[in-house]
């Protein structure tokens, strides 16, 4: 476990911290991915609303 001895020997524990990396961006394929998911969530939450609007 790894510690740090502070002034007046106190101990105090820290996370382990993971390595950091330089996040990429998408790529095409991905960016299509994100839009058709989009879509399908708008027309999932539209055909809700639809539904709930007439039912009451």
């Amino acid at each position: 476990m790894r510690y740090t001895t502070e002034d007046g020997g106190r101990l105090n524990n820290f996370a382990i911290e993971p390595k950091m990396y330089k996040a990429e961006p998408p790529t095409k394929r991905q960016q299509l991915n994100y839009i058709i998911m989009g879509l399908g969530a708008l027309v999932l939450v539209a055909g809700l609303v639809f539904v709930a609007a007439s039912v009451s």
